[in-house]
């Protein structure tokens, strides 16, 4: 029986170390495919590569750099670089956390993403600090959700979202998403030519501190582990805002019909 295949990719790049210890961790488990963004793609989401080609450089026998972002490393990983489809796609180290509302912006998260929307188990594993030689404790969680992911699977539609915290691990949460946000986000300065312009992401973020978050966990010394689902559908809301649906189309039936009276006239 052959070994399965695993692909790996980040959104620090192909040079990025977080990556290589993470494709080592996973090496026992299988063959290890490494398909990743030849530069830093941190923050471009789920972005797809759709108007201009992507160029893919060979850089060894399973190791692939793609001038591209996240997604389409995995995109292209599953339906073309690699000899079969994955039994499981991880995204990481990533240097720096993903917490809370973070994984609408992470790059690291929307791997994940991409690989659980075509049917492929992910996870997305995130450092808190990234200090040189502070990843062995992030590629230990790795592996051990790795081989546990391999063995059992995952939930329709679901990923994980790990948060490893710098210095000493206590161990393993599994939690809720937080919320976090950055409210002094914006610089504005001014160049040398007198023209305005702006940096976003500065500004430390504000968090609520709620037991049984991500942020909480890896705050008090536990790595985080949080299912995310892609169906992002509000059924509560939905349901009571099904309430409108009538109303709503009885007055879109009367503007239609007040169109067709005024046109005739």
């Amino acid at each position: 029986m052959s070994p399965p295949l695993l692909l790996v990719t980040n959104d620090d790049g192909i040079f990025a170390p977080g990556l290589a210890v993470l494709a080592e961790a996973l090496a026992p488990l299988g063959d290890v495919y490494v398909v990743a963004p030849d530069r830093e793609q941190s923050a471009v989401g789920h972005a797809l590569t759709l108007h201009r080609p992507l160029r893919v450089d060979r850089l060894g026998e399973r190791r692939f750099a793609v001038n591209g972002t996240p997604s389409d490393c995995v995109n292209l990983g599953i339906l073309g670089l690699l000899p079969a489809e994955p039994k499981l796609v991880v995204s990481g180290i990533n240097h720096g956390s993903n917490l809370g509302d973070d994984v609408t912006y992470s790059g690291t998260v929307s791997a994940a993403m991409e690989g659980t929307l075509l049917d492929v188990p992910s996870i997305a594993l995130s450092l808190a600090a990234a200090e040189q030689g502070s990843f062995d404790e992030a590629a230990r969680i790795a592996r051990l959700l790795a081989t546990r992911t391999l063995v059992e699977g995952l939930p329709a539609k679901t990923l994980l979202n790990v948060n490893v915290p710098s210095g000493r691990l206590k161990g393993i949460r599994f939690t809720r998403l937080g919320h976090r946000v950055y409210k002094e986000k914006v610089v504005q300065e001014t160049d040398p030519r007198g023209k305005t312009y702006y940096w976003i992401g500065a500004g430390p973020p504000l968090w609520e501190n709620l037991e049984s978050t991500d942020i909480m966990a890896v705050q008090d010394g536990y790595a985080s582990v949080t299912p995310l689902h892609l169906d992002l559908t509000h059924y509560d809301a939905l349901r009571r805002l099904g309430e409108w649906e009538g109303a709503l189309n009885a007055q879109l039936g009367a503007r239609g019909r007040r169109s067709r009276r005024h046109g005739r006239e």
